[in-house]
């Protein structure tokens, strides 16, 4: 299986993010996507070179970080699956709004165009507040798929929400079969 994974600008999830890259890079042909946030910033969860250094090692190709770059997904049928992990909140409300301004949003329309599936692992400090719509329009369309996710600190981010990205594999080999990982919501 050929799959795309493609990280958003939550810096924080990164460490947890990379060895699941890892994992699918063992069995499965991983082509990395960066958003252009994910691909320029240096924040203090590392640099974005390094960022973009590790996707390489770990995939054995530079990622895409461009739009003109992502567009050959969908009429090259290149992935059979596109995961968006971190899939952040700004990142939600495009792919709500059908919004294809990045190398990420791109990726999913050019490849939802094709009826494959997008698995989305949410990470953002909005999700029970101003993402929730986003997410709940997104649970509704056909080809997209959840990482089950939960608040990660109930009480000091009360509307926080993120993916068990450790479940990334599980909720990959489901939405390749066009099922959903229950429950959604841990």
């Amino acid at each position: 299986m050929t799959v795309g994974f493609a990280l958003c600008g939550s810096f924080c999830t990164f460490a947890s993010v990379f060895p699941i890259m890892e994992e699918l890079a063992k069995s499965h042909t991983v082509i990395p996507i960066f958003s252009q946030t994910a691909a320029t910033t240096d924040s203090r969860f590392g640099t974005a070179k390094d960022h973009l250094t590790r996707a390489e090692a770990i995939c054995g190709r530079k990622p895409i970080t461009t739009i003109e770059d992502a567009e050959p997904i969908g009429p090259k049928k290149l992935l059979d699956v596109l995961i968006i992990a971190p899939c952040t909140g700004n990142t939600l409300a495009k792919l709500a709004h059908s919004i294809a301004d990045s190398p990420v949003t791109l990726a999913a329309k050019s490849h939802l165009r094709n009826g494959r599936p997008v698995l989305i692992a949410v990470s953002t400090n909005d999700a029970l507040c101003g993402a929730a719509e986003n997410i709940g329009r997104l649970l509704a369309r056909k080809n997209y798929y959840f990482v089950p996710f939960g608040q990660d600190d109930p009480v000091g981010k009360p509307t926080s929400m993120v993916a068990k990205f450790n479940k990334i594999p599980e909720a990959l080999n489901l939405a390749a079969q066009g099922r959903q990982l229950q429950p959604i919501l841990r």
